[in-house]
């Protein structure tokens, strides 16, 4: 497998900007997420790396060679599209020789690669039938292997799962991570599902309004998003307005409300700043002692309580998930505050507009 390689690259349609000056490396071997809004420039840039777009400016470099100027057929990538895009009057087996059989690769062998790919993905047994006898995660899988079978340097999606049920969207991830690893492809992956990126991928490119807003790991994205597009695309989070007092190395004290915390500092001075907390990080008490809060709304979720909270000193809600279903909190009531070390992040006050 090989690295892919953005270099400063840009993409325009007339006055309209898609990609704008976007630069990062994809490692081989790694499955990277594209993630963001619709029209932020991520499918755009899948499609850069597809050849299916050719760019303004800039360079596209796949395994250390230069295909900007190359066409699709040059570029040794294949894609699995949303729409599955499979040829509906052939088997699912003359679908995955399909490519194979394009490239003049003899029959016998193109049928026992595509046999060996069916196999991989879970299909044997259903290679005689149609597109149209299969459910829509068996389509999804004759759509991987058929990209699989032509063994490219790089292995492009498109929201393969936006049109899958809840738990086949899970079995069908699950299943694209697997190979992924198992194989050690280099995987670029787009999708608009916070969930589906945190759960599949190696690294996260957070894209927004044809930028990147923050290229890193799951979990730091998660816990320390860069800015609050990025607080508020991945995921819950409640955010107030706070007081950075103190600065030392790393860490900075900040008041909140009527309480100090100490928190990774994130290159803030001393001023105003504002708190993201995610929902999990809260802890609520039937002792209200120390750092004080009401619940405004208190919902049964089956496995979970949902509460709005209001916390002394502060006029906005905070939004809060606590597990305990056995002794619910009731609306109205005066609680106990405290947070757990993660779910916290220092954000830079925000711009009046």
């Amino acid at each position: 497998m090989s690295a892919v390689v953005f270099d400063r690259v840009s993409k325009r349609y007339g006055a309209m900007t898609a990609v704008d000056n976007v630069s990062f490396e994809i490692a081989a071997g790694t499955l990277v997420t594209l993630l963001g809004p619709s029209g932020c420039g991520k499918t755009t840039t899948l499609r850069l790396i597809a050849g299916l777009e050719h760019a303004n400016s800039g360079r596209i470099l796949i395994g250390g060679i230069d295909v900007t100027a190359l066409s699709p057929a040059e570029r040794d990538v294949s894609m699995v599209f949303q729409s599955y895009a499979l040829f509906p009057h052939l088997s699912v087996l003359d679908n995955v020789c399909y490519g194979l059989r394009s490239t003049h690769v003899p029959k016998r062998q193109a049928v026992e690669q595509a046999m060996a790919r069916l196999d991989l993905v879970g299909l044997t047994g259903l290679e005689h039938r149609l597109p149209s006898e299969l459910s829509g995660g068996q389509q999804q899988r004759v759509a991987l292997a058929r990209a699989m079978v032509l063994e490219p340097k790089v292995l492009l999606f498109d929201e393969p799962l936006s049109n899958l049920d809840a738990r086949l969207r899970r079995r069908v991830r699950d299943d694209i991570r697997g190979l992924q690893q198992s194989l050690g492809l280099t995987v670029v992956y787009v999708t608009h599902d916070q969930s589906e990126a945190l759960a599949i991928s190696d690294r996260i490119i957070v894209m927004n309004n044809a930028r990147i807003a923050q290229d890193s790991t799951p979990r730091a994205l998660y816990e320390t998003p860069a800015d609050r597009f990025v607080v508020d695309f991945m995921g819950e989070a409640s955010i107030l307005p706070v007081q950075v007092t103190a600065v030392d190395g790393d860490i900075a004290q900040v008041r909140f409300g009527e309480a100090t915390l100490s928190l990774p500092r994130r290159g803030l001075d001393i001023g105003e700043a504002e708190l993201a907390i995610r929902p999990h990080t809260v802890h609520l008490s039937a002792d209200s002692d120390g750092l004080r809060g009401t619940i405004r709304r208190a919902v049964y979720g089956g496995d979970h309580m949902e509460y709005d909270v209001t916390i002394s000193g502060f006029e906005e809600t905070v939004f809060v998930v606590d597990t305990n279903v056995a002794a619910p909190l009731a609306s109205g009531r005066t609680v106990g505050v405290t947070f757990s070390p993660l779910g916290l992040s220092l954000l830079p006050a925000a711009t009046p507009p």
